[in-house]
């Protein structure tokens, strides 16, 4: 086996790029794309224009024999199945189960797998099936020769947007810059219940490197990120529609909005709709408001209440309307991103997106210093035997 060009990487489960684009930073070059979704690949080419490098389909039907050699891939397989939406179904669930599909496509690589592969899916997987799915994926990576490293990143210390994210750096060189996993202690990178995971299962293969702490928190709050529209703008709320969102908070967040709107300044709040019971057991749509400065998650806009909503209140007014898509893109640390297709299809891309500005902190502080090492000869020959 040949080396592979140093920070080369294909991305599966592609989306709209914005792995790429947070890499890309970092000095990584993409070679190859994946993705099912072809919605999501116009809006991937609408910002980096089309090649040949991205492929349209089921990961489970790739061929490899097409895909070039690389250092790494990564793959930011669907959560769906293991969050509360998704009925926990886990690894098991119709969506979830790719995982399997890119682990296929990694083992039917054989000699040309990339040394270094990149994992990244919601907190929930930590906890799946009581963990039993999480240690099945770090079992899987291991029978194929790599050793794994689990950190959790929230988009929030880079950007105003609460976004906490768990990856696996999987490796088959040796770094020696890694701490003992029974030496672990929770950190911001490692906190308590994932230091409890890897103490918990000496059986998986860890290579835990010793990392730099991240930033914690963002420079920027959400006023920072919004656009500028005029009140005649069609994207405010009406009144009527306006004074309904506020009717909707309950008396501890409606007190915070009476207190937004009497300030003599403007000041934000991000608001979701949520059904709750109330005391009677009776369904209810209340819209529950954040107003720490940060964004909550942004979400695929499936229904009402994947949409995030603005509230603008001072000098004794308010204004309410959707988060825009190019405020959602900065809040993805992807401001520059040229935004095609409708405003629904633009949501539904940055919903289902990675925080750019924490794949490139993980490229400058953690891939980077691996690239060199794994495209060493001395690598290669023992990860090819």
């Amino acid at each position: 086996m040949s080396a592979p060009a140093p920070r080369t990487f294909a991305e599966f489960f592609a989306g709209i790029g914005l792995v790429r684009l947070g890499l890309e930073r970092s000095g990584w070059e993409v070679r190859f794309a994946n993705d099912i979704d072809a919605g999501k690949r116009r809006q991937y080419e609408g910002h980096f224009g089309a090649d040949d490098s991205f492929v349209l389909g089921d990961v489970h039907q790739l061929d490899v024999a097409e895909m070039p050699d690389v250092t790494l891939a990564t793959a930011s397989f669907p959560c769906t199945d293991l969050s509360l939406a998704g009925g926990r179904k886990g690894l098991g669930g119709a969506q979830s189960s790719a995982f399997w599909g890119f682990h296929n496509v990694l083992k039917r690589l054989g000699g040309r797998r990339p040394p270094l592969v990149l994992l990244e899916n919601v907190p929930g997987l930590l906890n799946s099936h009581g963990g039993a799915d999480f240690a099945a994926v770090l079992s899987a990576l291991n029978d194929l020769g790599y050793r794994v490293d689990p950190i959790m990143l929230d988009a929030k210390w880079f950007t105003p947007q609460s976004r906490l994210r768990l990856f696996v750096v999987a490796k088959a060189v040796d770094d020696d810059a890694t701490i003992e996993s029974e030496d672990l202690t929770p950190s911001q990178l490692r906190p308590a219940p994932l230091v409890d995971f890897v103490q918990r299962h000496p059986e998986i293969i860890w290579s835990c490197a010793d990392l730099p702490e991240p930033p914690t928190a963002s420079d920027n709050q959400l006023g920072d990120v919004l656009e500028k529209l005029p009140k005649d703008d069609p994207s405010w709320w009406s009144q009527e529609r306006a004074a309904y969102l506020l009717n909707q908070m309950s008396p501890r967040h409606r007190a915070e909005a009476d207190a937004m709107i009497a300030k003599r300044r403007w000041s934000y709040g991000a608001v979701f709709r949520r059904v709750r019971r109330g005391a009677n057991g009776e369904k209810r749509s209340m819209a529950e408001m954040r107003t720490d400065g940060l964004a909550g998650c942004l979400r695929t806009p499936k229904g009402g209440s994947g949409r995030q909503i603005l509230f603008k209140a001072g000098y004794g007014q308010y204004a309410v309307r959707l988060l825009t898509p190019r405020e959602c893109a900065r809040l993805m640390g992807a401001g520059e991103f040229t935004i095609s297709g409708s405003n629904n299809d633009a949501l539904f891309g940055f919903g289902d997106a990675v925080c750019s500005s924490v794949l490139n902190w993980i490229g400058e502080n953690y891939l980077n210093r691996l690239a060199g090492e794994c495209c060493s000869p001395r690598q290669l020959e023992l990860f090819c035997r």
